[in-house]
């Protein structure tokens, strides 16, 4: 077997292995859309259960976890004013996306054009 098969079926590998692990929405958690960065570890989120929440990075992520504009994150609500303001607690990747789209949890944003 050459180098370049090895790295691909390394590549392969942990791209199955990065869909495997797909953390879904438990309990309050919901899914959501970035809408808008507003600063400050900010954003305004849409989110899959019709709310549009203020949502912010927890400082225990906010140099591990980057999020732009169109990205799909996990957001819990706060237990106080929870249908106004949340927490991102994960971003999604492109292939973790495309295995939620798949198994339908996210049937909701079919009619939203960015995915």
């Amino acid at each position: 077997m050459s180098k370049k098969a090895k790295e691909e079926q390394a590549k392969q590998e942990a791209i199955q292995q990065e869909i495997s692990r797909v953390k879904l929405p438990k309990g309050k958690q919901s899914l959501g859309i970035v809408d808008q960065r507003l600063g400050a570890s900010r954003m305004r989120v849409r989110c899959l259960d019709s709310k549009a929440r203020i949502c912010r990075i927890p400082g225990r992520l906010k140099r591990r976890l980057w999020v732009r504009e169109g990205d799909l994150v996990l957001v819990e609500p706060w237990e106080f004013e929870g249908d106004e303001k949340g927490d991102v607690i994960f971003k999604y990747r492109p292939s973790q996306v495309d295995w939620l789209k798949k198994k339908g949890y996210l049937k909701k944003l079919e009619d939203i054009e960015e995915f």
